[in-house]
């Protein structure tokens, strides 16, 4: 899945740099999106939708790509969405705040979005797919920079890497770049099992084994794994762990100095009671 939506992203970088020009978006041409907006593209947001239509349109343009990558690669949805959010959040726009206002403005009844597709049972057209990443429209401009920087990475490493003849031992530095970003992401107090933030990062984990077992065969190499689980998350539950224990221990002392005070006080009242009788 990466390897052929790393190639669409890399020709919008080319085309649609993700940095601004004196504070606004530099087009360096015009072929990705002008179709896409039927030659009438009058503003610049009118020009980042037709982008991501070209993107829609080369992963799931037809029947059958349609039917394979709805189906199997879906997740191809949340790269999309990952990269519109970013380059969303460059600047500020009249009306639009965040992507969800972006959805509400384009997507919602955008023609081309809801034009259903034939012969498709689980998803009928392009907004089909991205309702069922909905999750992504509420996640924090500031995460999703992250996450852009991360898929950013993998994406160069995808780019660069030649199936034919691979140089695992540049890739495997390469990798460095992008196993930091995954750990800082892996770290977050955001990633909570089967969180929205958790899905999105084993998406990226997933794309990255795939590149990482490329190079297996090369026993010299020592290509970086990824961490397989948030030491944040190992300290919470172990601390949650203690304390429960804690609050356990504490309970049952309480119950055991209640009821030894219990009985002090009847061994009190017999020997009153004794003293009593003898007199």
């Amino acid at each position: 899945m990466a390897e052929f939506m790393c190639e669409r992203l890399n020709n919008v970088w080319i085309d649609f740099p993700d940095t601004l020009t004196n504070g606004n978006y530099k087009f360096n041409g015009d072929e990705l999106f002008n179709s896409y907006c039927n030659n009438n593209c009058k503003t610049e947001l009118d020009k980042v939708n037709g982008i991501c239509l070209w993107l829609f349109e080369k992963s799931f343009g037809n029947n059958s790509s349609f039917v394979n990558n709805a189906q199997s690669n879906i997740n191809i949805v949340e790269y999309i969405i990952i990269w519109l959010s970013y380059m969303l959040s460059l600047k500020s726009h009249e009306e639009i705040t965040n992507i969800n206002d972006f959805y509400d403005k384009y997507i919602k009844n955008g023609e081309k979005y809801i034009k259903e597709i034939n012969d498709v049972n689980d998803y009928k057209s392009y907004k089909d797919l991205i309702d069922k990443k909905q999750y992504l429209m509420n996640i924090n401009k500031n995460v999703i920079s992250k996450f852009y920087n991360a898929l950013k990475s993998l994406c160069n490493m995808y780019n660069e890497f030649n199936d034919d003849d691979p140089d695992c031992k540049t890739y495997s530095e390469k990798a460095k770049e992008f196993i930091e970003k995954y750990k800082e992401l892996n770290e977050d107090n955001n990633n909570t099992k089967d969180s929205p933030y958790n899905q999105i990062l084993s998406t990226l984990s997933n794309d990255y084994n795939i590149l990482k077992s490329k190079c297996n065969s090369d026993k010299s190499i020592n290509f970086p794994s990824l961490p397989t689980f948030s030491r944040r998350s190992v300290i919470k539950s172990t601390l949650t762990s203690i304390t429960f224990i804690f609050v356990a221990v504490s309970i049952l002392l309480g119950i055991s100095y209640k009821y030894s005070l219990f009985g002090f006080r009847k061994r009190s009242q017999k020997q009153h009671l004794r003293k009593k009788l003898k007199k």
